[in-house]
Order: structure tokens, then C-alpha cells, then sequence
């Protein structure tokens, strides 16, 4: 990876996040202000010992710190990181949040969370609009899946198999399938005109991240794809064109690359009979191996969308009106939020070793494509915003979940829970957080720089 993809990797990140992280913040700053509580900081990024850039406007304080891990606002009368024991030791003033009823209090911190919600349903409506869905669908995919060796030696899926049911139940299109294989449990399959069901194992997702691969462990099988024909090819000049699929040989009943390739290896110095596709037109053409049974050329990969318009497969493209978007985005959040709480609970469950691929913010930007694809940015974008939401909700001191466990106790019971109290819980709280951030982390080091 070159330099300039490492920069463009870590400028969407850092834009994702910070657009993540206000719009949060501001989740709590503006009921809060609302309430006319004083928040005394607003800042992106953590200002540890010294601030990037910092402004005071009013009562509060804007700034930017130096410290990529998050960002925060500082509200007046509220135990938070700061451990502002000065201030909880004066009696309480107006403007502060501890003197505000709790149903506020519950409001302001239940705000960030809302906030990402809501963007992330947002990001997905304008998402429909303006792009509509390019999937692969389900009765389009055939045997188009291409299966990792390792996938294959741990749960029995081959490259051809047709998957009919994923834990007894059917998928809409490729995306649905791939993310149902890694997270599921049973795979009906079809396999030379046989129905077979292959179980996945419990712990097949830590073994994965134990494998510490970076090919994807299922994915579509690629076309025998012409990119480039050197001078010194034995068929430059001679009928193969750059562009051209090859689409079989000799009759074989061939259709993908890995067919291809493999059955020309065994035809040395020979002169082939080649189905080709060219421009959305099949013709038959005379193509030439060498001495190691190769043809010369240069292989390419494809974006789906590229296969698509070359007519290799047949992508289903859906728009939507301004009105259906809406129906369209809240659908696709709908089902985000249903595969972010499974995976959050696989990753919970310690059987399962999922918890070996907990990432920190490493993890995270190497998920941004190395180019520029803003369908691909907001697509993400809407993914860590509703993680970043449903993580904040956890029941854990120091997070907004926890603050509003303890408001919802204060408002079921009728009287909260000491400063004392709170005190602990946060110092509790922050040490879990710090402790699982290390880990995250590590894992990120371990797993990208030393194993």
C-alpha cells in the first residue's frame, strides 16, 4: 500500500469520525442548553494537558484536542471523566445539571445516542435516493461463491455451492448471505443437485481471526477477465482482445477463472477453442498456451457494477423515488441494527472467540477503502454511527447507558444514588473502559504488526 492510499485511508477515517463524534456531542449540548444548564466544554478529540485549538464563546469553551479517541462535552454539575470534586462539594446551582429533574438529566444523556441513530437512518434514506441498491440477488448468484480453503476446511463450504437457508432461513442477495455464513449456525446447501447441511462451528470466528488472513473467506467467483496482453504474449495480435471474458474452452462447460485456469494449465502448447463474451456479444475465437500451459495475458478483478456492464452477471438495481426512500432507508437501518446486535453478542459470548477480533481505532480505519468512494464513506459512516450508539448504551458507568441506568433507577425509586456513590461507579466504569480499549488495542497490534 502506498503512501497516498495510507493517507486517504486515514482522511475519511478521521472525517467519519469527527462527524461522528460532534453530531454525539451535540446530542447532549443541545438539550442541555435547552434545559439552561452551562456546559463549560465542548471539544472534538481529547484536549489531555493541552488543546490543538480552543475558543471560549459564552460559557462555553470550543475546542479540538490533540488526542484522536473521542470527544466530550463538559456539563456543570454532572460526575463525569472529569472527577470534578470541587464543583460536586459546592452546594448546587441553577444552572447546573444535578439540580434539574431527572426526566432532563435522562434527556441530555439518552441525547448522543439518538443523535446517531437518527443520522445513521438519514445516511441510509439519502443513500437510497441517490444511489438505489446494486445488489447480486439471491437467484442471481447460482454457484457464484467462491469459498477461502480455511472456510472450507472448518464448516465443509465449497466454491459452487448453492446456499438455500442460512439457520432455516432464506436471504434477499449476496450481502445477506455473506455476513449470514460468518454469524450463522446451519448452511442448507446444494452441491451436485444434493441437499446437505453443513454445521458451523461455535468458536469458527475466532479460529477465523487466529488464521490472521487478509483474503475475504467468501466471496464471488471472478470471470476469466483480459486486462492486459504484453508484446510478448503468443496471443497479442491474434483475436483475444483486452476486455474480453473468457467464457469457456473447448466446450467444457466452463463459466469462472479458477475453472478456467486450471484446465489450460493441463493443455500445453496447444491452440484452444475459446467462448468469449465481448462487448455483451459471446463469439468463439482460437486462443494459444506456452510451454507452462499459461496464455500470456493479464488476469484482472472487477467491481461487481464493472462485471455488470459487461455482462457477466446480472446485477439488480432498484431506484427510489424521494418518498420510498425513506421506506428504503429505514429498512436498511432496520436490518443494520439487527446485524450489529447479533454480532455484539456473539463477541460477547466467550465460546465463540469472536472476542479475538475486538479492534480499536486501527481495526476501524482499515475498513475505509485506500480510494475515494463516498457511496462506500457513508455507507460506513451510517454502520459506526449505529455502533457508536448502541455501544453508548450499555449499561456501563462512565458511558451514557450508565448515567441513564441510574436516572431510570432515580425515577422508578424516587431518590438517586449518592455523589459518593456515583463517584465510585464512574472511577469503576472508566477503568473497565480503559481496560477494554488496552485489549482492543493490543489485539489490533498483535494482529497487524506481529503476528
Amino acid at each position: 500500500m502506498t503512501a497516498f492510499e495510507i493517507f486517504v485511508i486515514v482522511i475519511q477515517f478521521l472525517l467519519s469520525l469527527s462527524l461522528l463524534i460532534i453530531l454525539h456531542e451535540a446530542g447532549h449540548f443541545i438539550p442541555a442548553r435547552l434545559f439552561k444548564i452551562r456546559v463549560e466544554k465542548f471539544f472534538l478529540f481529547f484536549d489531555v494537558k493541552f488543546a490543538l485549538v480552543k475558543k471560549k464563546i459564552g460559557d462555553t469553551v470550543y475546542g479540538i484536542g490533540w488526542l484522536p479517541l473521542g470527544g466530550y462535552v463538559k456539563i456543570s454539575g454532572m460526575i463525569d471523566e472529569s472527577m470534578d470534586k470541587e464543583q460536586m462539594a459546592q452546594p448546587p446551582k441553577p444552572w447546573e445539571f444535578r439540580s434539574k429533574p431527572a426526566w432532563q438529566r435522562l434527556v441530555i444523556m439518552l441525547g448522543g445516542v439518538t443523535v446517531n441513530f437518527i443520522l445513521a437512518w438519514l445516511i441510509y434514506v439519502a443513500m437510497a435516493y441517490t444511489w438505489g441498491d446494486k445488489v447480486l440477488a439471491r437467484e442471481d448468484i447460482g454457484d457464484a461463491l467462491a469459498v477461502w480453503a480455511f472456510m472450507t476446511e472448518q464448516t465443509g463450504l465449497e466454491t459452487g455451492d448453492r446456499v438455500l437457508l442460512i439457520d432455516g432461513e432464506t436471504y434477499e442477495n449476496f450481502t445477506e448471505l455473506a455476513l449470514g455464513i460468518l454469524l450463522g449456525k446451519n448452511l442448507k446447501v446444494r452441491r451436485d443437485g444434493e441437499e446437505i447441511n453443513l454445521d458451523i462451528p461455535e468458536d469458527f470466528l475466532g479460529q477465523l481471526v487466529d488464521a490472521n488472513d487478509e483474503s475475504r473467506p467468501i466471496t464471488i467467483r471472478r470471470p476469466f477477465l483480459i486486462s492486459a496482453i504484453p508484446d510478448t504474449s503468443a496471443n497479442k495480435g491474434k483475436g483475444l482482445l483486452v476486455n474480453d471474458i473468457i467464457l469457456d474452452v473447448n466446450h467444457q462447460g466452463f463459466r469462472y477463472f479458477d475453472e478456467i485456469s486450471e484446465y489450460i494449465k493441463t493443455q500445453k502448447n496447444q491452440t484452444l477453442l475459446a467462448t468469449v463474451l465481448r462487448e455483451g456479444e459471446t463469439q468463439e475465437i482460437s486462443i494459444f498456451t506456452n510451454a507452462d500451459g499459461m496464455l500470456g495475458v493479464v488476469v484482472g478483478g472487477s467491481k461487481l457494477e464493472d462485471l455488470d456492464k459487461l455482462g457477466f452477471y446480472n446485477l439488480s438495481v432498484k431506484e427510489y423515488s424521494f418518498l420510498e426512500s425513506f421506506g428504503a432507508g429505514s429498512r436498511r437501518f432496520v436490518d443494520q441494527f439487527k446485524s450489529f446486535g447479533k454480532q455484539l453478542k456473539i463477541i460477547a459470548t466467550p465460546s465463540t472467540g469472536a472476542y479475538k477480533g475486538v479492534g480499536s481505532f486501527i481495526s476501524i480505519a482499515k475498513i475505509f477503502p485506500s480510494t475515494w468512494n463516498w457511496e462506500i464513506f457513508w455507507k460506513i459512516t451510517a454502520f459506526l454511527s449505529i455502533m457508536l450508539g448502541v455501544l453508548n448504551l450499555l449499561p456501563i458507568p462512565a458511558l451514557d447507558g450508565g448515567h441513564a441506568m441510574f436516572l431510570i433507577y432515580e425515577l422508578v425509586v424516587g431518590k438517586k444514588p449518592s455523589d459518593k456513590f456515583m463517584e465510585y461507579a464512574q472511577v469503576v466504569g472508566f477503568i473497565f473502559l480503559i481496560s477494554l480499549f488496552v485489549f482492543a488495542f493490543g489485539n489490533d497490534i498483535y494482529r497487524h504488526f506481529i503476528k
